[in-house]
Formats: C-alpha cells, sequence, structure tokens
C-alpha cells in the first residue's frame, strides 16, 4: 500500500519492476561476496564491505529490527482482532513469545521453518490471487484500464526494493551451503521474483477494491471479507502471522549470531540460554514501540529506513562489493 498502491494500479505495477531488480543485482553480488569470503554473519559481512564504516550497520540494524518487530507485532493485533476478535495485545504477545522460542532453537529449525513456511505463503497467496480474479476479475481489469500511474512508481520501488536488502546481511547465515559463484548469482537472481511474486499476486486482489481499500489498516481483511471465502478467513490469518513470525526469527537469530561471533573473536561463546533473553529484550522493545501505530510506524520509520540502507547496503555492494566479487 505504502510503496505501491498508492501510485495507482499501473504505477503500482511498474514500481515492482525496480523493486525486483535492485534487490536481484544486490543479493547476487552479496552471496558471491559472503562465499568468497566466508563471512556468514553480519558484522564480519559488514567489515568488509565497509570496513571501518561497518559499526552503521549494526545502528541501523538494531533499529530497524524494532521498527520491523513492532509493525508485525502491531499488524498481528490488529489481524487478530478483526478475524477472531482476539483482544489485539493478546495476539501481539503470541507473537512475540513463538519468535522468542524459535529463536532459542538455533540456525538448523529456523531455515526449515523459513523454507517450508515460504512454500505455504505462496500457496495461500495464489489461492487469494485466483479467487479474487474469479470473482472481482472485471472489477480488476478496470482499474488497471482506467486508472493512470501516478509519478514517482520508480522511485518508490527502488526504495521498496532497498528496505528489503536491509536484511540482507542479516540472512548470510542461510547461504554457507552455497560452493560456487555460479550458484551464488543463481540464488541472487532468484531473490528478487521469489521476493515480489506474492506482492504482485496479493496487488492484484487489492486492485478489485481500489481505491477504497487505501484507507484500510490491514488490507487482507477486507479483501477476505469480500470474497467471502470461509476457509481463507481463517487460514490467511494464519500464514500471515506465521509469516510475520518467519521474518521475526530471522532478524532477531541474525543478531544472536553476530553476537555469538563478537565473542568467538575473543575466545568466549554465546550460551544457548542468552537467545530467548536476547530475543525477549528485543521484544519487549518493540512491543512498546508497537503502540504507535502500524500506518505511521511504515509511513514514517520504513520510509525513513529506506535511504539509509540505500547508503550503507545498496550502493557500497553495487560499487565496492562488485569490484571485489569480480577481481580475481
Amino acid at each position: 500500500m505504502e510503496f505501491f498502491l498508492q501510485y495507482g494500479p499501473v504505477g503500482g505495477l511498474l514500481g515492482m519492476l525496480p523493486a525486483t531488480l535492485i534487490v536481484s543485482a544486490t543479493c547476487m553480488i552479496g552471496f558471491e561476496l559472503a562465499r568468497k569470503t566466508r563471512t556468514y554473519d553480519y558484522r564480519s559481512f559488514l567489515r568488509e564491505l565497509l570496513g571501518r564504516g561497518w559499526f552503521i550497520y549494526e545502528i541501523a540494524y538494531l533499529v530497524a529490527i524494532l521498527l520491523i518487530l513492532a509493525v508485525i507485532g502491531s499488524a498481528t493485533g490488529t489481524v487478530l482482532t478483526e478475524t477472531f476478535q482476539i483482544p489485539g495485545i493478546i495476539g501481539t504477545v503470541m507473537l512475540l513469545g513463538l519468535i522468542a522460542f524459535l529463536a532459542f532453537w538455533g540456525t538448523g529449525l529456523i531455515e526449515n521453518f523459513l523454507s517450508a513456511w515460504s512454500f505455504v505463503l505462496y500457496i495461500v497467496y495464489l489461492a487469494v490471487f485466483l479467487l479474487s480474479i474469479y470473482s472481482f476479475g472485471p472489477a480488476i481489469k478496470d482499474a488497471l484500464t482506467t486508472q493512470p500511474a501516478e509519478a514517482g512508481w520508480f522511485l518508490s520501488g527502488t526504495r521498496y526494493g532497498a528496505l528489503q536488502l536491509a536484511l540482507l546481511p542479516a540472512i548470510l547465515f542461510a547461504t554457507a551451503h552455497i560452493e560456487e559463484r555460479r550458484e551464488a548469482f543463481i540464488a541472487g537472481a532468484l531473490a528478487g521474483p521469489i521476493l515480489m511474486i506474492p506482492a504482485a499476486l496479493f496487488f492484484f486482489a487489492m486492485l478489485a477494491h481500489y481505491p477504497a481499500i487505501l484507507e484500510r489498516p490491514v488490507p487482507v481483511n477486507h479483501i477476505l471479507q469480500m470474497l467471502g471465502s470461509a476457509t481463507l478467513l481463517v487460514v490467511f490469518p494464519i500464514v500471515l502471522i506465521g509469516t510475520f513470525i518467519e521474518t521475526g526469527t530471522g532478524m532477531i537469530h541474525a543478531f544472536n549470531e553476530r553476537i555469538a561471533g563478537g565473542l568467538q573473536g575473543i575466545g568466549k561463546s554465546l550460551p544457548d540460554y542468552f537467545r530467548p533473553i536476547i530475543a525477549i529484550g528485543l521484544i519487549i522493545s518493540a512491543l512498546l514501540l508497537s503502540r504507535w501505530g502500524i500506518i505511521d510506524l511504515i509511513a514514517v520509520g520504513y520510509s525513513a529506513m529506506t535511504w539509509v540502507f540505500i547508503g550503507i547496503i545498496v550502493i557500497p555492494l553495487l560499487t565496492i562489493g562488485l569490484w571485489k566479487v569480480t577481481r580475481e
């Protein structure tokens, strides 16, 4: 909504092109740089990329963790309240508690959860897309053919891609299996389409209710109500919340791995019981931040952070990173 639909149906679709391209190009370079230098935690990776300026990412990433956890916590509370009449604060606490639980079990479980849930996400988003086309096909076509593209879609799409790339150094623990440059490039090239296909499917579903849906804080609830599918009304919120858990767990795990890597550098180790303690500390901070409200968090917080990560991730990888992976 914030990055695409406000530029109109056509403008939103056009904005997905630069978002896809910038994610793919940057991930190709980032995955290969991590493979080549064997840097799979974000501290060592950023030291390789930014040198002494690596700590800037540390600050920005911590802010991003709190911001994203606050957004998904607020969204979960809203979804559960509107769908199941569960008090928002209970839903938020349940979500963040599950994230802390998964963070305790480490890389193996998290990798498996990230992979499996992505397939579930695709299946459910595809179902929403197909049912929306079947139920509201003429309205979607009308939105695409009668509404002009609004200026600003290219920059907004680029910013959206940059915001996703904020997490690139944080998920490198899942790329340690890559052994060859070809594998790194293929995985990176696929990252953009894999990221944006669910967004495009959901975007088409929103078009059936444009422009009224722009006023909805969590558009999916309105879409599901209009589709009238009792099954999706139950399944989709569960899948959406599972995706929130996926996001939060990956971010907190990366933060734990950063701490573990720092301790290892001085001959110490991070005790397992400290992982959920760190997670809970971040979660409580995010819980307080989530009281600000999802719309303001996305509009103000996300928008500001895009420029930060363009400066410390996208531009350095497309320049310094490219030079480092192409030199012998």
